[in-house]
């Protein structure tokens, strides 16, 4: 029998994040009895690392962190990390006040291709993934990830839990937009030359780039620079919007284009007062101008 189950942690007053939960009961009389839970399967967020998992648990102001007892150790440091990176989140909260508390877990080698369903692609060091009641839970790849990497990723992924609507977003076409703007934050503001990825971004827009936003997403087997190039482009289209309208205007044209499903034509002009064929050709312009 499928048991549906509505969940908070830490804040008792959050809306409650919903699982589905197969069980297994037996008839003995006038009372079944309980004997055994399923793991989740229900698309897309699948199994929760509390359902599967033992965990090691650290609290912060804004954010919890888990991870497995054999990994507990990094608990203290991730914490710390993840609080800091939570306080430029909050900035790129989208429709709604920030979340609540942000969830970060993270996942060993096993835990990684078991956690919520795994089947990432093979270049995936995080990722948000929904849970409903507007919650996006956050995993860290420990396989992929160092100590110092971890702030930038942070950053980015939280601003994805902090910025995504609860049904996620429709079509690849906007993928460069909402990987933009984590990347953005990501960034914290630094110069556009200190970005890590523009040499990434470099090579995929001299080897063939057709110059169009719709089409970054790489495949789930793409080689590793073809994958920091595609996120690099679109953290300098964001940013080149950024830099010409404010943040405030770019978050009121994500809201309209990933919240609202809004054309980005007819969000464009709405937001910005001008044509999406003319912003567009500004950012690519942009993009060839910072890598030259």
């Amino acid at each position: 029998m499928p048991v549906s189950v509505g969940y908070c942690f830490v804040v008792p007053e959050c809306t409650p994040a919903t699982v589905v939960i197969g069980t297994r009961w037996r008839e003995a009389g006038e009372q079944p009895r309980l004997l055994a839970f399923d793991e989740s399967r229900a698309a897309p967020a699948g199994a929760r690392p509390w359902e599967v998992s033992d965990l090691a648990v650290a609290f912060g102001k804004r954010t919890v962190v888990a991870t497995t007892p054999a990994l507990r150790a990094r608990l203290p440091a991730l914490l710390t990390q993840a609080e800091t990176a939570a306080k430029v989140a909050d900035l790129y909260a989208v429709g709604t006040a920030p979340p609540d508390r942000y969830l970060v877990f993270y996942a060993g080698r096993d835990e990684w291709s078991r956690w919520y369903g795994g089947g990432r692609p093979a270049w995936t060091a995080g990722y948000a993934v929904g849970v409903g009641g507007g919650h996006h839970d956050v995993v860290l790849n420990a396989a992929s990830l160092t100590s110092a990497g971890a702030d930038d990723l942070l950053r980015h992924e939280l601003t994805h839990a902090a910025s995504l609507p609860d049904r996620g977003y429709s079509g690849r076409a906007n993928w460069w937009l909402v990987e933009g703007l984590a990347e953005y934050a990501g960034a914290d503001g630094q110069p556009v030359r200190r970005y890590e990825g523009l040499a990434e971004v470099r090579k995929l827009v001299g080897s063939g780039w057709n110059g169009r936003l719709d089409g970054l997403a790489p495949p789930d087997n793409a080689a590793d620079d073809r994958v920091g190039g595609s996120y690099g482009i679109g953290y300098l289209a964001v940013r080149h919007l950024v830099d010409r309208y404010g943040e405030q205007r770019l978050l009121d044209f994500f809201r309209a284009v990933i919240h609202d499903r809004d054309p980005v034509e007819q969000a464009s002009e709405r937001v910005f007062g001008e044509q999406w064929s003319t912003l567009h050709d500004d950012c690519v312009a942009y993009v060839r101008g910072v890598v030259g």
